[in-house]
């Protein structure tokens, strides 16, 4: 990619190479305090955060990477997927010598989030999810009803159409962004939607799509988290305006989380970290202190 990444005030660039594969993942990092990674979701990159970070920075080592396949990091060619995700996660607390961080995700990164803390317990103290659907949901004709908003991943995971989108139309993708009624600007979502022009991480998109269109056919017959129990106590902040994912999509069945708390946030869409950084933050570091 030609164009380095944008800047967060006050945080620096670092790479690290993690796991067996030796992945070269791009992060920012700032602030002081309890490590905090924070993980972004689609169509962004660590960039996400900018608005969030300055708000922390006087309380926690906050840690922005870019997913595998996104931003500034590698794209493998494989592993776009939120266990792989959740997985990089730890590895990079391994490469970092962090032993046990926050984590704060949106989206996918949100959903990796979930997955990172009931696989590796003992690594995640607390967690903070922003609109993202929690791995076992109560199923129910009226979820169902909601799989219309799913149309955007049946169009960039599409063979020939996705590619297309992606790698010549990103400006589509800005405008998507910028429709879900947060405060982005134009100059904004496309430094974001421009990087996914690249054809390894239009690649890295579709995969991510078409395993998710997958999982959302088989889920209700195989329920491929149904052995997976959370333990850590987490709070799902969700923007009730979503227009990717329905509010109902939070409701976790019996029995699959000890400490799950979840709270609607009206008036708010997809993008929370962009629209309410104010309320994230404040959330964010009642939770982290126990609150």
């Amino acid at each position: 990619m030609a164009a380095g990444p944008p800047e967060i005030p006050g945080a620096e660039h670092r790479y690290a190479e993690i796991g067996r594969e030796r992945l070269r993942v791009h992060y920012a990092e700032a602030g002081e305090g309890p490590p905090l990674l924070m993980l972004h979701g689609w169509p962004q990159h660590f960039w996400s955060w900018r608005r969030v970070v300055p708000l922390l920075a006087d309380s926690f080592r906050m840690i922005c990477p870019d997913l595998r396949g996104f931003g500034w990091s590698e794209a493998p060619g494989g592993g776009y997927d939120p266990g792989t995700f959740a997985a990089d996660a730890v590895a990079l607390l391994d490469e970092l010598g962090i032993e046990r961080a926050f984590l704060m995700g949106h989206d996918w990164g949100g959903f990796s989030g979930l997955l990172a803390c009931m696989r590796h317990p003992e690594r995640i103290e607390r967690l903070v999810a922003l609109n993202t659907p929690v791995p076992w949901p109560e199923l129910s004709p009226k979820l169902a009803l909601h799989a219309w908003r799913t149309w955007y991943a049946v169009l960039v995971a599409a063979p020939l159409i996705g590619p297309r989108l992606l790698e010549r139309r990103p400006n589509l993708v800005a405008e998507f962004m910028r429709g879900d009624g947060e405060p982005m600007s134009k100059a904004d979502a496309r430094v974001f939607s421009e990087p996914l022009s690249q054809p390894e991480q239009a690649h890295a998109t579709q995969a991510l799509y078409r395993g998710y269109l997958r999982t959302l056919v088989t889920a209700p017959l195989s329920g491929p988290y149904d052995h997976e129990r959370l333990t850590t106590p987490t709070l799902l902040l969700f923007g009730a305006g979503d227009r990717a994912i329905t509010p109902l999509a939070t409701r976790a069945r019996e029995g699959m989380a000890d400490d799950l708390r979840v709270e609607l946030v009206e008036g708010c869409g997809h993008f929370i970290q962009e629209e309410r950084p104010e309320l994230v933050a404040k959330r964010a570091a009642e939770h982290f202190a126990g609150g």
